[in-house]
């Protein structure tokens, strides 16, 4: 059977050769407070005469734009009539745990999920895509993703393209694989040899011959682009994940991972009737990206097929650009756009160090996996980190692995401080939620905060957006806690807490039966512990004076408590 698809995916790459021979797929737009979304099946003749089975939203595949204004309430009714259990995560939004989508909030066959929640982000391109744990990857490659579109004033007020489909166009870049029969391959596979755009094969699109802005998508499983123009000329990047960035960027490579997001700007003032390709020069990748020639350092480090896919290491088409006449749009690019203020690094209130590894090392580990973020593989119900509300942190991520992941966060935009200990480009120093960090002890850091939303019991998470590597167990979550709301220093509620200040241990009095838990400022569990005694009395001799919380919860009660250590 494998030797099978390797051959049928082959016979179809070269069959069907890569020339623009479709109408590019402009999704259809959805906007305003209250909005309707069902997740469906459906069928794509993705190859002349063959019905290849799909799933989309409001559609046989992928699913409506939905144009957002920053400040505005929305009402979103998700009906899931695919007979499994799936999620909806919007990807990049600032929303509270319980609107965001993740693997805890799931969307059972037939029924609906109503998230509720004020567009709190800056103009930026968003997308949306299941989250199911374990079916995350399956359901994205039948179908199920969309675009979201922030507008605001600032952006509203500088001029862009942004009239859609005419000069502002959504591009969302996927592969897949296909069995001899045609149909989706799902799974983890090396030979996605099918290169999809807006789930168009082989698309073209008609655009004005003045400035037009490219909303780019990275949407596949595992691999990375490495986008430029056939006639290598220059593009400006003017957003990235999460917002605009302070100016365009002018660039002619942009290299764009699983989960990102980047807005272009190309000026095409002189190209009337040209037909210009955008491609993805992936011999140029470095390797251990996923899209290299080679993924691993050695012929023992690789992953099964992945040298015979033809578009491992090589130069390929993904969309070809028919220049028309001018539309009467822009033509000039910008020289300023909006202000992009990092958070302060004095205002730092702790450091977190995440390590990935293989869960079993050796050549075939090192690029294949499993892989673990902090030795453990991803448990629905372990909570990996604790943080406060308000709390400005820096995370530094190290890369143990022999091949680049791209870690993306929920809830938060981060920025980039460093890669390597290098200050990263230009083009990256925006608001962002993903980042590709390299192989062979490739480090990031980045600086963020977490504001607005605390759940004690609902939490966000953060993965790589390596699809299959997340399904495997490539993901930690954590919760934001609000340690000011209810904290008291004394007596409460039938519940005492002596001596306050300590120096030994404090006791608790008043307990049934409870769960007690002790944390830091910086959020971190120190103890935890499950109790049916009146009286408990937690040790604080080996903590450094400071200050401290203990939560007490139980049936009828969930309590915070101030304690200062001497």
């Amino acid at each position: 059977m494998h030797k099978i698809l390797l051959l049928t995916n082959l016979f179809l790459f070269f069959l069907y050769p890569s020339f623009a021979q479709n109408p590019l797929l402009i999704p259809p737009v959805l906007s305003g407070e209250n909005i309707d979304l069902t997740i469906q099946e459906g069928s794509v003749e993705f190859f002349p005469g063959t019905s290849t089975a799909t799933l989309g939203v409001n559609g046989n595949i992928l699913g409506p734009t939905l144009i957002l204004e920053k400040g505005q309430e929305v009402n979103i009714t998700v009906n899931n009539l695919i007979g499994e259990s799936t999620t909806i995560h919007w990807h990049g939004m600032h929303v509270s745990a319980v609107n965001d989508g993740g693997p805890h909030t799931v969307i059972e066959a037939e029924e609906t999920w109503n998230p509720q929640f004020t567009v709190l982000d800056n103009a930026a391109t968003y997308w949306y895509h299941p989250h199911l744990h374990e079916k995350t990857n399956d359901h994205v490659l039948q179908g199920i993703a969309g675009f979201i579109i922030v507008q605001d004033e600032e952006e509203g007020a500088l001029d862009l393209p942004r009239t859609y489909g005419t000069n502002d166009f959504p591009i969302v870049i996927q592969t897949k694989t296909f069995d001899a029969d045609k149909q989706i391959v799902l799974g983890a596979n090396a030979m996605d040899t099918t290169v999809l755009v807006n789930a168009t094969r082989n698309p073209y699109v008609d655009v004005p011959g003045e400035v037009v802005r490219l909303r780019l998508l990275n949407g596949a499983s595992q691999r990375i682009f490495n986008l430029g123009f056939s006639n290598n000329q220059t593009f400006y990047q003017i957003g990235s994940d999460g917002g605009l960035l302070s100016q365009p960027i002018e660039m002619n490579r942009l290299m764009l991972s699983p989960g990102e997001r980047a807005e272009i700007l190309v000026n095409l003032n002189s190209s009337e009737g040209q037909n210009i390709f955008l491609k993805s020069f992936s011999s140029e990748l470095p390797t251990g990206y996923y899209g290299a020639e080679q993924v691993g350092m050695n012929a023992q480090m690789t992953i099964p097929d992945y040298s015979s896919n033809p578009l491992n290491g090589a130069d390929f088409n993904i969309l070809q650009l028919n220049v028309q006449e001018p539309s009467g749009g822009v033509t000039t690019i910008p020289s300023e756009l909006v202000s992009v203020t990092p958070w302060d690094q004095n205002d730092v209130d702790t450091t977190r160090n995440l390590l990935f590894t293989p869960e079993t090392f050796g050549p075939s580990g090192m690029v294949n996996g499993p892989f673990v973020i902090d030795g453990n593989s991803f448990d629905l119900n372990v909570i990996n980190q604790v943080i406060p509300l308000d709390n400005v942190e820096i995370w530094e991520i190290t890369n143990q692995t022999m091949i680049a992941h791209p870690f993306h966060i929920h809830d938060v935009q981060f920025y980039l401080l460093t890669r390597n200990g290098v200050q990263v480009p230009e083009n990256e120093r925006g608001r962002k939620d993903v980042v590709l960090i390299p192989p062979q002890f490739g480090t990031i850091r980045f600086i963020t905060k977490f504001e607005d939303f605390a759940d004690d019991e609902v939490p966000y998470m953060y993965h790589c957006h390596m699809l299959t590597h997340e399904d495997e167990g490539m993901m930690g979550q954590f919760t934001v806690v609000d340690f000011t709301t209810g904290v008291h220093e004394f007596e409460e509620a039938s519940i005492s807490v002596y001596p306050n200040p300590a120096s030994q241990s404090v006791t608790l009095k008043g307990l049934k039966s409870s769960v007690i838990e002790l944390f830091n400022t910086s959020g971190q569990l120190l103890e935890h512990r499950e109790t049916n005694n009146e009286v408990e009395s937690i040790g604080l001799s080996h903590y450094s004076p400071g200050i401290y919380y203990l939560k007490v919860k139980g049936m009828d009660m969930n309590r915070t408590f101030k304690v200062i250590k001497n």
